[in-house]
């Protein structure tokens, strides 16, 4: 399938690459609640390449893991030729460049939104990556990286689109920025003006209404949602229905502990009890309300799986109580 044909498939709702948080246990449970398309924690070029167990983790797309693109990142084309290269043998539906962390450790080293402060070598970078691979290749970026006076993004997406790049996700802020601010979305429509592939807007697309707006003002093929979906996934399936015209709940207590469930028993069938009781503590906030200091202090302090699942029954058993 082509990108916009992904995109249009999943609703035009995308989950986003988060370091951390989008593995293959967490991409399975926002996908049950909407997001059909999903991409993978961004995986280090130079770990790719060597075939580290990080990078062996990150790749793995089981069958029931797709669409999912594998988004790659790096300073050094040459490695992240040879990475996409590596990457395509996993089939993911396809391969991202990340061209838009701004975490100082990803850019100190010219990776991720570094690319920015010299947009030939970026364009020079795509093109090879995409001479490498069957698959389609798009780029995830931001508007520019300082100054609006130094802002590339229109510009850029013109050359990237000539590069053979097939889609581009435009997170619009500007490098510097981070988080800070608010997420202009006039330049992704400005962007989507000027080429013909899919552009998805990312920035600031928290709720349904936001997807909406995102969308309308845009005109944009999809909206990207990433931080709003670490204590929200149900955030998926309450854009792809206000998209739709069609109504939306927000999600029960009982779908909340179950959402909590799926994470902590993937985890731990993926990663062993020690390991993934410890990494599913970072979704915890999918409890949302029922996540008091008391649950907290419970959940944190389980020292197994069946600990944890007493716990969150008695969240159940204290809610419908109260």
């Amino acid at each position: 399938m082509t990108i916009a044909q992904l995109v249009q498939a999943s609703g035009r709702v995308v989950l986003a690459p988060m370091e951390d948080v989008t593995d293959v246990v967490y991409r399975r449970a926002c996908r049950a609640v909407g997001a059909s398309l999903c991409m993978t924690e961004f995986v280090r070029a130079e770990q790719i390449v060597s075939d580290s167990r990080i990078a062996q983790r990150k790749l793995a797309l089981p069958a029931d893991d797709q669409p999912t693109a594998i988004q790659i990142y790096g300073a050094d084309p040459e490695l992240l030729v040879e990475a996409a290269r590596i990457a395509a043998r996993a089939e993911p539906a396809f391969i991202d460049i990340n061209c838009g962390c701004w975490v100082p450790r990803v850019v100190r080293g010219g990776a991720g939104a570094a690319w920015l402060r010299d947009p030939a070598a970026m364009i020079a970078m795509a093109r090879r990556v995409v001479e490498v691979t069957e698959l389609p290749v798009t780029v995830k970026t931001r508007i520019g990286w300082g100054p609006e006076s130094e802002m590339p993004i229109v510009d850029l997406a013109r050359r990237l689109e000539d590069a053979g790049i097939a889609g581009l996700t435009i997170h619009c802020r500007v490098a510097t920025a981070g988080h800070s601010g608010v997420a202009d979305w006039s330049w992704a429509r400005r962007a989507g003006e000027v080429v013909e592939i899919p552009v998805i807007v990312n920035g600031d697309v928290r709720t349904a209404d936001d997807a909406v707006r995102a969308l309308a003002t845009t005109g944009c093929a999809g909206v990207m949602i990433g931080r709003a979906a670490i204590e929200h996934p149900w955030v998926f399936r309450e854009a792809r229905a206000a998209l739709a015209g069609a109504p939306h709940a927000p999600p029960t207590s009982a779908e909340r502990v179950a959402m909590y469930r799926m994470i902590v028993d993937g985890n731990v069938a993926q990663r062993g009890a020690r390991i993934g009781l410890g990494v599913s503590r970072r979704h915890a906030r999918v409890l949302g309300p029922l996540f008091d200091e008391q649950a907290r202090a419970a959940l944190f302090g389980a020292p197994t799986l069946a600990a944890t699942h007493a716990i969150l029954d008695e969240l159940v058993a204290r809610k419908i109580a109260a």
